[in-house]
């Protein structure tokens, strides 16, 4: 290559970078790239953050609205805290011993078929036209639960077929009333009362004779 193309050639390369510097100041570049240094260099925050950040500000320094209904209500606290123990008063378990239970007597074999032998003879003793019947007594009938069952067959014969209240006539004259109970053929209420009061325990045996459709006069 020549010195008088090289000379043309930086001729022209200097031409080509004075039209781009003209080109540069038209378009005002050199301008925006000095702003843009400087927002590199000291970045604000746009309006939208500003505002908020203003809002923020003034919040934390204006009082929360609050309803009417509960503007003089003291500020809730949802701090969790430990509920203060409350020392109830424990039930005490009580233990009822059974009426009786303390004084039960058990019969001997011997004792019963005695108390038997004479309940029998007095049955043989009374009017054979009203029924009677012997039962011996057991702990149920006297200190248990005082349910007595009569026997099936008398109660199927001589009985009524409904629950109905049946009249005990002691061997003074007293009277006591107590549920009769068909379905089961037993004495079940007022039972209890007329054990009770005649002191029968175990090993008894008792005479019942029906003088009337609802009353028997007991021995």
């Amino acid at each position: 290559m020549g010195t008088t193309e090289i000379m043309s050639y930086e001729e022209q390369r200097r031409r080509r970078l004075e039209e781009n510097k003209k080109k540069l100041e038209q378009l005002n570049l050199p301008h925006l790239s000095v702003a843009l240094r400087g927002a590199v260099a000291s970045p604000k925050a746009s309006p939208a953050k500003q505002i908020k950040r203003k809002m923020s500000r003034d919040a934390s320094l204006t009082p929360v609205r609050r309803s009417v209904r509960v503007a003089g209500l003291p500020e809730p606290n949802y701090r969790e805290v430990a509920s203060d123990f409350v020392d109830r008063p424990r039930r005490i378990a009580r233990v009822s011993k059974r009426r009786g239970l303390d004084d039960r007597v058990y019969a001997s074999d011997e004792a019963r078929e005695y108390a038997q032998t004479k309940a029998e003879e007095v049955e043989a003793g009374l009017d054979p036209k009203f029924p009677s019947f012997v039962k011996p007594m057991l702990q149920s009938h006297t200190t248990g639960g005082f349910w007595l069952g009569l026997p099936v067959i008398f109660c199927n014969k001589h009985l009524p077929k409904r629950d109905a209240t049946i009249t005990l006539v002691d061997e003074k004259g007293d009277e006591s009333d107590t549920i009769y109970l068909a379905h089961k053929r037993g004495l079940s209420g007022g039972w209890k009362g007329f054990s009770v009061k005649h002191e029968l325990v175990d090993g008894d045996a008792v005479v019942f004779q029906l003088i009337k459709t609802t009353t028997f006069k007991v021995n």
